[in-house]
């Protein structure tokens, strides 16, 4: 982490009325990235405690079954949590090249609201659409 990151004030929000990905700009979704990657690894955490505590001990088949159901969420959870917690990195990663919040498409501003919404996206939503409009005429032959 670099020393000269601007100091964030407590109630900034990103505008569209402010140069895109100006230095503040920049700090506040790096810590959006980092809360949300912190509640994740947490989250994790508490996934992985109690799968370890939750043996599967159930005398009763059905108890047994529904344990094991459980389980399986719990694993599908943490798996998609996994993949989130790389593609949080990968953002990060993209803050400190100054890659951030631009479409690796078109190279043009993602966008506050989409950033906002999605702080992992990597394309323009008109980007995004294409992409999934391809994907899908690809899939359909």
């Amino acid at each position: 982490m670099s020393s000269s990151s601007p100091l964030l004030p407590p109630d900034y929000r990103p505008s569209e009325d402010e140069p895109f990905m100006n230095p503040v700009m920049r700090e506040y979704f790096r810590q959006k990235l980092l809360r949300w990657r912190a509640e994740l690894l947490k989250e994790s955490t508490e996934t992985l405690q109690s799968l370890q505590d939750g043996g599967l001990q159930e005398p009763d088949i059905a108890d047994r079954a529904s344990a094991e159901t459980d389980r399986a969420l719990e694993l599908r959870t943490r798996d998609r949590e996994r993949k989130l917690i790389s593609k949080i990195d990968a953002a990060l990663e993209r803050i400190e090249n100054d890659e951030y919040g631009y479409c690796e498409e078109t190279g043009d501003p993602i966008g506050v609201r989409r950033l906002e919404a999605r702080p992992i996206a990597t394309m323009s939503l008109e980007a995004q659409e294409r992409h999934e409009r391809m994907e899908r005429t690809h899939r359909d032959d």
